[in-house]
């Protein structure tokens, strides 16, 4: 008689990563948030962008002289950034719950492989489903500007700027979520942690006198971050390209202490 033996293979980053990608697309929770953000994002579109069409006319002209319609498409974001970085924050929290992290870690002796294909796998799933929603959202709010002809294009300066890093934003507001995940091992807690540092805390540091609120409010993370999704810059916030800089930091920050403590912690 012949007696299976067990594999025995080298544990490689890409087995880690064909193991976390089973795990992504193998849980429904992945395709209602999916769904429910896309569809969100579409709606908000079309709602908020036909209202702005409706008063447009009666606008002061201060407004319309920065009138944005790409940001009015794209204002579903304030959802998607918490709708993907609960999912970030499941992600990782939900193996804790049900105890599969104790065999995941027991696999991978290292440990950071694992958190580090979890990002990955993450990251590049959440973009993809980012984009695909900021277009939806984008032509779906356009089609209602046309009518009033105050509507724009993709190829305007500045407006794939505004879409795609409403994207990207998102994408890193659900990595975000992986982190902190990963970081407080509970559910309740990573996502009370998302959801204070993302939109209480901004809205906290508006009680700040207005010296300290205009030096402080600019590098909070989600301010820093969401400069991307504005067409003009407005006083007392960052440029683009460095408020995403440095939310980008706040993310990779937050993962390093994460690996840290990964490697210290018991399962």
């Amino acid at each position: 008689m012949t007696v299976a033996t067990p594999f025995r293979g080298r544990i490689t980053q890409t087995r880690v990563l064909h193991s976390e990608w089973l795990k992504i697309t193998t849980i429904r929770s992945t395709y209602i948030t999916g769904a429910l953000t896309v569809a969100v994002m579409i709606a908000l579109a079309i709602v908020t962008c036909w209202g702005q069409a409706g008063h447009y006319a009666s606008m002061p002209a201060d407004l319309k002289a920065h009138w944005d319609p790409a940001s009015w498409s794209e204002i579903g974001f304030s959802f998607s950034q918490l709708s993907i970085g609960v999912l970030g924050v499941l992600t990782i929290t939900g193996e804790y719950s049900s105890g599969m992290i104790r065999a995941t870690l027991g696999a991978v002796p290292k440990r950071w492989p694992v958190l580090e294909a979890k990002a990955a796998v993450f990251g590049i799933a959440a973009f993809v489903l980012n984009v695909a929603a900021c277009l939806g959202a984008f032509y779906a709010g356009q089609a209602m500007l046309a009518g009033k002809h105050i509507g724009t294009t993709l190829s305007s300066p500045g407006v794939a700027r505004e879409v795609f890093g409403t994207a990207l934003y998102v994408t890193l507001a659900g990595l975000f979520g992986v982190a902190l995940g990963a970081l407080v091992r509970s559910t309740p807690g990573g996502i009370s942690c998302l959801m204070g540092i993302l939109t209480i805390l901004p809205l906290i540091a508006r009680g700040l006198p207005d010296s300290w609120y205009n030096a402080i409010a600019p590098y909070l993370p989600s301010n820093a971050g969401t400069a991307i999704t504005r067409l003009y810059h407005t006083p007392h916030t960052l440029y683009p390209w460095p408020g995403m800089g440095l939310f980008a930091l706040y993310v990779v920050g937050t993962f390093a202490v994460a690996v840290v403590l990964l490697k210290r912690r018991d399962a």
